[in-house]
């Protein structure tokens, strides 16, 4: 009897160590080759000649009067009442930002007792990535 306890324990580890093995070979991931087609710039060109669908997209645009800086401690103690002195002066340009790109400057004039930006400089593209890269 002790031999067929002790057999029957011998193949309760082998199916363990099958289920182990099966498990354990499940979890790694087998990487496969993949074959790429060519693509013509004849078929991109046909699928993107029309920009005119976004031309009628809105994006949205910030108008930065200025920037501060300060502790999280002081800005906690913020509330009603409290006054932020911006780093620029008041006859200074506002930047014009689509997205984080800043492409123009201008100032802050009211139309219709609403704030509004007469546009004073495009900011070309090469100027306005080196505002992005910051260099």
């Amino acid at each position: 009897m002790a031999k067929t306890a002790q057999a029957t324990k011998e193949v309760a580890k082998q199916k363990k160590g099958k289920q182990e093995d099966t498990s354990h070979q499940s979890a790694k991931k087998q990487a496969q080759s993949v074959e790429f087609s060519e693509v013509n710039e004849t078929e991109t060109k046909a699928a993107g000649a029309s920009i005119d669908i976004l031309l009628d997209m809105d994006i949205p645009v910030t108008v930065a009067i200025g920037r501060v800086e300060m502790p999280v401690r002081r800005l906690l103690q913020l509330g009603p009442g409290s006054v932020l002195k911006l780093d620029k002066t008041i006859d200074a340009p506002v930047d014009l930002y689509m997205k984080q790109t800043r492409f123009a400057t201008g100032t802050v004039v009211v139309v219709d007792d609403r704030f509004a930006v007469r546009i004073k400089q495009i900011i070309g593209i090469d100027k306005a990535v080196q505002d992005v890269s910051g260099t």
